[in-house]
Order: C-alpha cells, then structure tokens, then sequence
C-alpha cells in the first residue's frame, strides 16, 4: 500500500498535466482569516488566472490587489453547483480604490445566473457577473491599489472568486494542487448537501 501512494501521486500529476494545457485556472482554497478590510487575503501577480475558493460566514470579504504597473484586470464570481440544488445564494462583489472609494459594482441579486460545466474538472458552476467578458480581461488598470470586496445578502455561503487572465502553471502550483484539489472538491461538491446550504442561508 505504501508503495501505492508515489505512484497514485505521479499518476495525478501526469493526469494534471495534461488537463492544464488548456484553459484553466489555478486553484486557490482559502479557509483562513476573516480577509477583513483591515487585515485583507493579498492576490499576488494579480494578471495570473485564478479561483479563489472561500466561503462567507458573516462579514463580506476583502482582497487586496497592489501593482506597480498597469496591468490587465478581471473579476468575476461564481457558485459550485450541487446536482439537485437549486442556486439559493447569489453574490456580489465590488471593485475599491485604495481609499475603498467604489470603482465599480457588480449586483449578483441582480444577475441570471447561468450553469456551466468545467469539462476539466469535471464540475458544475453557477455563473455570476464580472468585469471582463467571457472569463478574460477586457479592460487596463492603472498601477495602484485596489480591493474586491465580496458579500450576498446574508454574508454567508460558498463562493469561487475567479481573477486575472493569464495562465500561468508552474511545477510548484500543480505539485500543490495535487493536495489542494480534493479538499477543494470535498468541501464544495462532493459532501455538499441542499439541507446544509438551505441551513447555512
């Protein structure tokens, strides 16, 4: 058994690069920290592609973006979608200046939300707004400081932060994702039920 484990290891980065050679985005889960205003989750090389994979429980969320060049930006929000379930939460989120003056908003209550399948990963997903068009930038941000701040109705539930454009995946990202990936799938499809969602609203 314990000689299992290497090769099931190889076999998952083999499988990871293959499915990466096409478009994607680098998984990230984030569980710790409130991500408050005050204390906000950093999104380093803001242009790399990523989903952020977090989840409300009671206060908005905030992430922070520093550049100090122009740089192509996108943001957008979707929702893990569990088969049976209907889309009880939708989200919003807000782009701030350095000041948290608002820059741009985006009302998911507001928004037909759409299903779409991850044919890579083989998951279902909710589409929500965003500030690009067809999940890639459309748009220049001057060198600075910005923030996203994400939040729904009721501050709680599960979310997918997707940002940046470029794709971008180094050995150290999918030795990562190795790992990351089934708590991610676990945590967002696999031991999902309706109840817990319905519960959680």
């Amino acid at each position: 058994m314990i000689k299992l484990i290497p090769l099931q290891l190889f076999l998952n980065f083999a499988f990871l690069l293959v499915s990466l050679s096409v478009h994607a985005h680098q998984p990230v889960l984030v569980t710790e920290g409130d991500n408050t205003a005050e204390a906000p989750y950093i999104i380093e090389q803001s242009e790399i592609s990523k989903a952020i994979f977090s989840e409300l429980k009671g206060n908005p969320h905030y992430f922070r973006i520093d550049s100090n060049s122009s740089f192509e930006f996108y943001a957008g929000i979707t929702v893990p979608k569990i088969d049976g379930c209907p889309l009880s939460k939708k989200f919003s989120f807000e782009v701030l200046d350095a000041n948290f003056e608002l820059i741009q908003r985006k009302n998911g209550e507001n928004f037909k939300w759409w299903e779409w399948y991850e044919k890579h990963g083989k998951k279902w997903y909710w589409i929500g707004p965003e500030i690009g068009e067809n999940f890639k930038s459309n748009r220049i941000y001057n060198a600075g400081t910005y923030y996203i701040r994400v939040y729904n109705k009721s501050n709680t539930g599960q979310y997918v932060l997707a940002v940046g454009g470029t794709e971008s995946f180094p050995i150290t990202v999918i030795v990562r994702m190795i790992f990351s990936m089934p708590k991610i799938n676990s945590s967002f499809w696999d031991d999902v039920e309706c109840s817990k969602i319905e519960a959680n609203g």
